[in-house]
């Protein structure tokens, strides 16, 4: 495969996938996060490699791009942006717990717990969801491939179903950044203010 065909592969792959994507999870996704704020709740957000840093952007969106500006704001945790409590956990235990240890520490009934897992089958995501779920927590899976075992752990499902790794990760930011669009939307109106500060910067 030459490398226009292999790039025009991957975009047609990545358009296809979108097609696929099941609108009514996403709803569903949207109305435990609204719920969630109006209880100021907590959301912890959490994953491994490529999903640790599409929890890190999602989390960052919540905190600044979607709460900038409104009195009740979204409380958002990325679990795996502490890097102290990471490389200590890890450490001094397993791996398998670095996301559940933190969720004992935090975690109090009526919580949003989502775990990012595009296998579906990240033990530390399995472990610390199945635990989340125990403790009175709603549970959202963030998943591709076929589910692994992550899909039917979950309260709500946000699925990809494709068997490509890259693809997935690029479709679980693109869901959240649409998720956040219409949330923004949803409480600000149709036109989205997202501050001064960062209307200069796009209009320059």
């Amino acid at each position: 495969m030459n490398i226009q065909d292999h790039f025009s592969d991957y975009f047609s792959r990545l358009k296809n996938t979108i097609d696929k994507v099941n609108i009514g999870q996403l709803e569903e996704a949207v109305e435990i996060l609204l719920k969630v704020r109006e209880e100021e709740k907590t959301t912890y957000i959490f994953g491994n490699g490529g999903s640790a840093a599409n929890a890190s952007h999602i989390a960052g969106d919540f905190l600044k791009g979607i709460s900038y500006g409104l009195d009740k704001r979204f409380r958002v945790h990325c679990l795996n942006d502490n890097m102290a409590a990471t490389t200590a956990i890890t450490n001094d235990l397993t791996y398998s717990d670095v996301f559940v240890e933190q969720l004992m520490t935090f975690l109090k009934p009526g919580d949003v717990v989502i775990g990012i897992s595009g296998s579906g089958n990240s033990d530390n995501v399995l472990k610390a969801v199945e635990w989340a779920g125990k403790n009175g927590a709603h549970t959202i899976g963030v998943i591709g491939y076929k589910g692994g075992k992550l899909i039917n752990m979950v309260d709500t499902a946000i699925h990809i179903p494709v068997d490509d790794m890259e693809i997935t990760e690029d479709l679980h930011i693109i869901v959240f950044h649409a998720i956040k669009q219409y949330i923004l939307k949803k409480i600000k109106g149709d036109k989205i203010v997202m501050g001064e500060a960062y209307e200069q910067r796009v209009k320059q």
